[in-house]
């Protein structure tokens, strides 16, 4: 099976005396690159373990709330993204009202330290969708917008790249994409999502919430039928020892 997915209305929370449920998602999925989803209720706040040497990504999905810490406030009102200052800032996350988040961890090896050392993207980064810029590609459909959050040889972090893809609700459409072998692709499904992820000959629902992993290399598809809406982040990990950089 290519396809990996993480069926969020099917996921029972438990929450702890503190309000925060939470749960690793896809751990088979590639080693590398380990996700977390977080659920918090209104009133909760949570610290998530931080990391010396790795990439550290959260993007907010749904609900309200802000990240408080060393390195600053950042107001969560809606899809947005937060990378904190590797081990140079102590943080948390409160949530205004019940809050939902995917928080990436990815690898860095001796390349991306000293690569980092040279130009990376400054953090503590925080960008709201309306941040984001827009950029055109071939493989979208008529009416599909896509935007970058963390993208190029000096817009990302370590070996992850970032970007949100939203349909316009017309017929069929979305990303239609041949494999990519240099790197591999998971989609965190939010907004009102209601669409088909098509790998090879494998399809599946994606509903707002969910979380998929598509292998580097494989055809794949993320459509949706007219009257329904895409709405997705993509998240890249670069396969290669390099990452972009042949």
């Amino acid at each position: 099976m290519a396809i990996l997915n993480f069926q969020d209305a099917a996921f029972e929370r438990k929450y702890g005396n503190d309000g925060v449920s939470m749960v690793e998602v896809l751990p088979e999925a590639v080693a590398g690159m380990r996700s977390y989803k977080y659920y918090l209720k209104a009133g909760a706040k949570v610290s998530p373990e931080r990391f010396a040497d790795k990439a550290v990504v959260f993007i907010f999905g749904k609900g309200k709330g802000y990240v408080a810490g060393t390195d600053g406030g950042f107001k969560i009102d809606g899809l947005s993204f937060y990378a904190p200052d590797f081990m140079n800032s102590e943080y948390y996350i409160y949530a205004i009202e019940d809050l939902e988040f995917t928080m990436c961890v990815a690898d860095m090896n001796d390349y991306d330290r000293l690569r980092a050392e040279d130009c990376r993207v400054h953090t503590p980064f925080f960008r709201t969708i309306e941040q984001c810029y827009a950029y055109d590609q071939n493989c979208k459909t008529e009416g599909t917008c896509s935007k970058s959050v963390l993208f190029g040889d000096c817009g990302r972090l370590g070996k992850l790249t970032i970007g949100v893809v939203h349909g316009s609700g017309s017929s069929d459409g979305g990303t239609i994409e041949k494999g990519h072998g240099e790197v591999h692709q998971w989609n965190y499904c939010v907004g009102d999502s209601d669409f088909i992820l098509t790998v090879e000959d494998e399809k599946i629902n994606q509903k707002s919430g969910d979380w998929s992993f598509v292998p580097a290399g494989l055809d794949h598809s993320l459509c949706a039928e007219e009257g329904k809406e895409l709405y997705y982040v993509w998240v890249e990990l670069y396969t290669g020892e390099k990452g972009i950089r042949r």
